[in-house]
Parts: C-alpha cells; sequence; structure tokens
C-alpha cells in the first residue's frame, strides 16, 4: 500500500514496477470439477484490496475489487477444498477501521467477497494502511485492536490472534507464521540500514513517537517468533507472510538468510504493499520459494497483474503456487480528467492537509472537499475516504458514510 502522501508520480518510488511481467495463468474453469485425487487441500492469498470511493489511487472504481473477488469465489469453488485464506493486509483504505463496529466491515468486506468466501478463516495481519486510525498503533492492550480475534470459528472478523502469531497444520503439513513487520515500511529504499529503518504511517496517528516504539517492538518480536517456530516446528513447510515483500528486508540479513535455508523446512513467503502479482520483482530467497501478492484491486496497479495467489497442498505434502489474474483493463485504466486544478491533486488532495507540504491542492480547490488550508486538525483528523462525501463544484458538502 502506498503511503497516503503519495509523491506526485503514477506509480510511487516506493512501489517499483517489476522488471517483468508475470505469466498470466489461464482462466479458472466455468463450472466446478470434483477435487484432485489425494490432495490435502487448497489456499487462497490475497493483499493490497479494501477500496475506498473517496481515497484511491489509479485503480478508479471498485469493479477491479469486485472482479477478483468474484475469481476468487469461482476459483473456490472449482477447488472445493479451500482451508482458509491469507491476508497480508491493507485490508481498509485509507485508514483502516476504528473498532469491529466500523461500518467499514460491512461496506468493504462483507459486501464484497461472497459469504462462500467468508465461510473459511480468513488469515491476517496488519498493513501500514490498516494502523492509521486503529488503536492498536498506540496500545499495548491488544483487546483494543479492531482487527485482533482469537476466535477461529468466529468468521465475521479475520483470525488474527496477535498481531504477530503462529498455527499448526499438521493435516496439510504446514505451519502458519504470520508477521508484523510494519517497522520495515521504508524498506523500498534499498539506501537504508536497519537503523534507519521506522513505520512512516505513524505520523498519520494521534501517538507518532509511541507508535514507532510500538512498530520496532512488535517487528523485534515478530523476528522472535519466526526463529523459534523455524528451530522448532516439525512442519515440511512453513507460509510465512508479512505486508511487506522480501526486498523490503534488505537491511535485516539475518532474516533473509533463515527465510533461504531449507535444511530442514520448505519455506513459502508472501508478502504484499507494491501492488501487483509477481515474482519478478522480489528478492530471491532460493532455494526456497516467494511472491508479491499486492494486486488485490484496492490501491491502484504498480503493474499489469491484478488478483490473487492460489496454494495447492498435494497428497506429499509438496506445495504449488500459482496466479489467477483478471484482465487488467478491468483494474488498470487511465484516469478520468481530473476535477482537481494542480498536477496529481487528485491524488493528493484526498488527504486534506495530511502533509503540510500538500496544502497547496488546498490553495488551488478552494471549492474542493473538505477544508481549507491550514487546518490545525487535519494531521490526526484526516478528511478523505468514508469521512467525506463524494462533491460537486459550487454545491455544499454533506459528510455520510460512502
Amino acid at each position: 500500500a502506498p503511503k497516503s502522501t503519495a509523491r506526485p508520480s503514477p506509480v510511487p518510488p516506493e512501489h517499483p514496477p517489476a522488471s517483468a511481467p508475470p505469466r498470466q495463468q489461464p482462466a479458472p474453469a466455468t463450472t466446478p470439477v470434483p477435487q484432485q485425487a489425494g490432495r490435502k487441500g487448497s489456499i487462497l492469498v490475497i493483499g493490497d484490496w479494501g477500496y475506498d470511493y473517496g481515497c484511491h489511487g489509479n485503480v478508479p472504481e471498485l469493479g477491479c475489487q469486485k472482479a477478483i473477488a468474484d475469481k476468487m469465489l469461482e476459483k473456490m469453488e472449482e477447488l472445493g477444498d479451500v482451508k482458509f485464506i491469507i491476508n497480508v493486509g491493507d485490508s481498509f483504505y485509507p485508514h483502516g477501521v476504528v473498532s469491529k463496529d466500523d461500518p467499514q466491515w460491512q461496506t468493504k468486506w462483507r459486501r464484497v467477497y461472497d459469504k462462500k468466501l467468508r465461510s473459511v478463516p480468513w488469515y491476517s495481519v496488519y498493513g501500514n494502511h490498516d494502523y492509521q486510525r486503529d488503536p492498536c498503533a498506540c496500545s499495548e492492550n491488544f483487546a483494543e485492536c479492531a482487527q485482533v480475534n482469537g476466535n477461529i470459528s468466529d468468521l465475521d472478523y479475520f483470525y488474527m490472534p496477535d498481531v504477530s502469531w503462529f498455527k499448526e497444520h499438521s493435516e496439510l503439513g504446514l505451519e502458519i507464521i504470520a508477521m508484523d513487520l510494519n517497522h520495515y515500511m521504508m524498506g523500498w529504499d534499498q539506501s537504508r540500514n536497519d537503523g534507519q529503518q521506522f513505520f512512516e504511517d505513524c505520523q498519520y496517528t494521534v501517538c507518532e513517537e509511541r507508535c514507532k516504539e510500538n512498530a520496532k517492538k512488535r517487528t523485534d518480536q515478530a523476528f522472535q517468533l519466526y526463529y523459534k517456530r523455524a528451530a522448532k516446528s516439525k512442519a515440511k513447510n512453513l507460509v510465512v507472510f508479512s505486508h511487506y515483500p522480501t526486498d523490503y528486508m534488505h537491511s535485516a540479513p539475518k532474516f533473509l538468510s533463515s527465510l533461504s535455508d531449507a535444511s530442514k523446512h520448505k519455506v513459502l513467503y508472501l508478502g504484499g504493499h507494491r501492488h501487483n502479482i509477481d515474482q519478478t520483482s522480489t528478492r530471491s530467497i532460493a532455494p526456497n520459494d516467494n511472491w508479491l501478492v499486492g494486486g488485490g484491486g484496492g490501491w491502484s496497479c504498480d503493474g499489469p497483474s491484478q488478483g490473487f495467489l492460489v496454494i495447492e497442498v498435494s497428497a506429499s505434502d509438496e506445495l504449488k503456487s500459482y496466479p489467477v489474474l483478471v484482465d487488467k483493463e478491468v483494474c488498470c485504466q487511465p484516469p478520468p480528467p481530473s476535477r482537481w486544478h494542480g498536477e496529481q491533486c487528485a491524488w493528493l488532495g484526498c488527504d486534506n492537509c495530511i502533509d503540510p507540504k500538500f496544502c497547496e491542492c488546498r490553495a488551488l480547490n478552494p471549492d474542493g472537499p473538505c477544508t481549507a488550508c491550514p487546518n490545525t486538525t487535519s494531521r490526526h483528523i484526516v478528511c478523505s475516504g468514508s469521512d467525506c462525501a463524494q462533491w460537486v463544484p459550487g454545491q455544499n458538502l454533506t459528510s455520510r458514510y460512502i
């Protein structure tokens, strides 16, 4: 997920396009087929999907996320044995949810993904956008976290018993390890050393310094959890996921080295944040495997491959992974002519003074939504997304959820 104050570029610098597009897979069958003989089960993987009508990147409408959701349902029915869905975060653009009563659970998840897709647990982690207004950013009490849910039978919410967690699936020959690595949000900058990493989106919370401290502590704990499970787990496969792809971990060589160790387990690592599905833009962990799975249709196209990943588990516990993509024209359309004055203000304006350097867009658009600059409250009470109505120049603004 790009930073909320995306730089004026069609593709933000932290989301470089893949060096080569992945090979598109054939479209799934249109009618259900019997479960493959001897296969133990399958898993779907998605990330960066919670589209917001009022604040988004170069994905112009909900149609992209919905097309992916529909294809997920089609694939689930074809496979017939999906055990759970892995969600690598940025589930609610632009600022996350504030509680389990937040209407975005309904508008951006339950109404978009068919009930059958939600009949299995969604194994989840926080993305950077998810933290911005979630009480979890400022609290050490995980009971206050809007997305944390330790009841795997409660399918009204994601399964996330902690911000980092693990779960054994001996029946599938694998163990899940979910990691909160938001401290590495600046990992797109390959010149940064480990001491220069920090969770940049803490600037959009009400507790910037505490948020950064929490993010650093949670990342350290995530690493400790991974090393402990890699040493103790008896599973043939470790399926490891966080919000960030392997190339963001360049300043954590011990972690990358451990991901590359196939002496005890086969490791499959999954990360999002950059909006594409590929294996060409990430850092190799050979002989193990990894995927970028951030093409869920919620924010932007950082490459032509938008969709989700499928993992099939064979009778001998071998993992086979492959993407299922929607037509790029569904997601990656040229943006319509902007009603905003000023280059890229259609992108920046939705974050109304979230960063003072972008207040120029407010000055250039005095009849635009929300408030004029300067606005002393807008840094922490951001007027965007579901907090703003769609607007028409010359008409009064009314606030409502959209």
